[in-house]
């Protein structure tokens, strides 16, 4: 195959010296998913949600580390695919799998090369992590403070429509008795009363 690189054959596996500025570099990628980072904060995939995207980035490093031949991107983005949807309750269909895929090739392919210039570029980004993390501290103390406020009128209100915890409490929009009956799925529950349950919002562009 040949490269840009004086024509000379692309190198099949990474340098060991090169081993651990990968596995920073995928976890510098992952730690950019706005979208992955959201399952791990509110626990999509249950209280282990941190230790199944760790995960990931060990199956990623293996994808890269293990192969003997020619690594193709539609299996790196299968590999996420199937991770993110399996283990952490993710339906992502924003391109973001595509995004993540074409920068860990990106990363991969430049350590083979002994080149640096990428993962110098992804330590001076930002993480999506902390700004997911602030978000929901933010809805947070919304919930708080309107529970606070509102406890005196909670018997003249009609049922509210279920929030995601990264939701602002001004999207939340309150339901009559006319619009219950047009949603899908209603549950009753006694005195008459009925919930609507809530669509949480899927993982989102980073």
């Amino acid at each position: 195959m040949e490269t840009a690189h004086g024509g000379n054959e692309l190198p099949q596996q990474l340098n060991p010296n090169n081993l651990q500025i990968c596995i920073e570099g995928i976890n510098l990628i992952l730690s950019r998913w706005t979208a992955l980072q959201m399952a791990v904060q509110n626990e999509w995939g249950g209280r282990l949600s941190r230790q199944k995207s760790e995960n990931l980035a060990s199956d990623i490093l293996n994808f890269f580390a293990q192969s003997k031949g020619p690594l193709y991107i539609d299996v790196l983005e299968d590999l996420l695919f199937v991770n993110t949807g399996e283990y952490l309750n993710m339906v992502v269909e924003d391109g973001s799998i595509e995004e993540v895929a074409e920068e860990l090739m990106i990363l991969h392919d430049e350590l083979l090369h002994d080149t640096f210039n990428f993962i110098e570029k992804l330590r001076k980004s930002k993480s999506a992590s902390d700004s997911v993390a602030k978000s929901r501290a933010v809805a947070t103390n919304m919930d708080e403070t309107d529970g606070e406020s509102s406890g005196d009128e909670a018997s003249d209100m009609t049922v509210d429509e279920p929030s995601s915890r990264l939701a602002p409490k001004s999207e939340i929009m309150r339901v009559d008795e006319q619009q219950l009956q047009q949603q899908p799925e209603t549950v009753e529950v006694e005195d008459g009363w009925t919930v609507v349950p809530s669509r949480r919002n899927q993982g989102k562009r980073r």
